[in-house]
């Protein structure tokens, strides 16, 4: 036993058996102050102390050992941060140890709060059909959300973006933009061994610090985006001001404006288009072209969605292993649902098991609407060996009918229906009753309604049931 100091359990069981402290005392041969310290936590319950309640109540010592203590100490955590509420360590464990129940009980809570959620933006999203909910959506939603709103093209920064980066030999801006942020604005540049920051201003010393294992394209885009707050404040301010986010959206709006800024500077818009046709949105021909990364290119192709010169209408979206989407952008009326997960089927995670080729799909989701899809993997980080690195997949989608002006659909247009993958927004709102890769019922949907659901071990009603291959 670790922790003795545990005077609340001993309070709480002495009121379950109707004992007061001087009766409990008297048992214990203890005096009823010393008792009351204990409870009080100013002394500590020692093992001594332990065994004589065994031995006169015939307790249980577990109820004062610290098994599961970790584990409710994060699982407590958890549900606090799920309310926007931060407390300490020391608050944590002295809640978890002292007051397990109570603890218990707020983590019980959050989760049927979190369930209940879900299910209201689930339903939501079947009524409207759209990835919409009463909900307060959390402060990354949010920016998705304003950038989604507008097709993820923001003219202001876009045009002056524009005016920079045709200034400057496309595929090799750096040196020119060095010699923009020295020229303009006093600024240099210094490369410092490899941390967890990519890019690092100091403004008293007027240096920019960037990682030395940034590629020359990857230079460029964080010098841009230095240039965007050096530059674009006034832009960046209204914008953000007139979003009406909360302080912590709009700083995050902020810092995603600035690398919109940047990634519109090193690709320009209409020269970045004009090639993207030329060369039938072939993504790494492209990427070559200007220098930029797969990941970089993707994300450029989703925002062409000026007036008057328009590009594919594309979705973007990069996720990790874990299933956890860090980048979501949309110039289509494509959507995953937020909540319940998204669909096992889609080629996005299939990338994992091919890293660093180019996957494609069609993908029919419940309506008939198909889509073609895009996916690899890319990898960032410091190089060398042992060097921590990050993993993601990146896909890239837009509607069937726009499929044909791409490189990635020859061979495709005349696809038997056995090549195509009925997908769908994740389980909890997918109507495909007899989806093998089905993880739950669709909310709303009676469970022996499901046959692929009915047929699980779980829930059949004998071993017949369940179809031929599983197990």
């Amino acid at each position: 036993m670790t922790k003795s100091f545990m005077g609340v359990r001993l309070r709480v069981l002495r009121e379950e058996r109707g004992l007061s402290q001087i009766g409990l005392a008297r048992m214990l041969n203890l005096s009823p102050s010393y008792l009351n310290q204990i409870e009080r936590n100013q002394r500590p319950l020692t093992v001594a102390v332990l065994l004589r309640l065994n031995e006169v109540l015939g307790l249980d010592v577990q109820l004062f050992a610290e098994g599961d203590e970790a584990r409710l100490i994060t699982d407590l955590r958890a549900a606090l941060s799920d309310i926007g509420t931060r407390s300490s360590k020391a608050e944590l464990r002295e809640l978890a140890t002292n007051m397990p129940g109570i603890a218990q009980a707020i983590v019980d809570m959050q989760h049927k709060l979190r369930e209940a959620t879900e299910r209201v933006d689930l339903l939501a999203e079947r009524v409207s059909g759209e990835a919409s909910s009463p909900r307060l959506p959390t402060a990354f939603e949010a920016v998705r959300d304003w950038f989604y709103n507008r097709r993820n093209y923001v003219a202001p920064l876009d045009e002056a973006a524009e005016a920079i980066g045709d200034s400057l030999p496309h595929g090799d801006m750096t040196e020119g933009l060095i010699a923009r942020l020295a020229g303009r604005h006093g600024v240099r540049i210094r490369v410092e061994p490899s941390t967890r920051t990519l890019r690092r201003y100091d403004e008293t010393a007027r240096l920019l610090y960037l990682a030395d294992h940034l590629s020359s394209g990857q230079r460029a885009f964080q010098i841009a985006v230095q240039l965007a707050f050096l530059e674009q404040d006034a832009a960046l301010q209204k914008l953000v001001g007139d979003s009406g986010l909360d302080a912590e959206a709009s700083e995050l709006l902020r810092i995603g404006l600035a690398s919109y800024f940047a990634g519109a500077v090193i690709l320009p818009y209409r020269a970045f288009l004009q090639t993207a046709e030329a060369l039938s949105y072939d993504i790494e021909l492209i990427g070559h072209r200007f220098g930029v990364g797969f990941e970089t290119t993707c994300h450029r192709l989703s925002t062409l969605q000026r007036p008057n010169a328009r590009g594919i209408p594309f979705f973007f979206i990069r996720v990790d292993r874990a299933g956890n989407i860090s980048k979501r952008q949309s110039a289509t009326d494509f959507h995953f649902s937020r909540v319940g997960g998204s669909c096992p089927l889609w080629k996005v995670y299939g990338a994992f098991s091919d890293p660093g080729k180019i996957l494609t799909q069609i993908a029919e989701m419940p309506d008939g609407r198909r889509y073609l899809w895009i996916a690899r993997t890319v990898d960032h980080g410091p190089v060398g060996f042992g060097a921590p690195r990050k993993e993601f997949a990146i896909a890239l989608g837009c509607d069937i009918a726009d499929a044909e002006r791409m490189v990635y659909a020859r061979g495709l247009a005349d696809a038997a229906q056995d090549q195509i993958t009925p997908i769908g927004p994740g389980c909890k709102l997918c109507e495909r009753p007899n989806c093998r890769q089905r993880a739950f019922p669709m909310v709303g949907r009676p469970l022996e309604a499901d046959a692929t659901i009915r047929n699980f071990a779980p829930y059949s009603a004998t071993v017949r049931e369940i179809p031929t291959g599983d197990t």
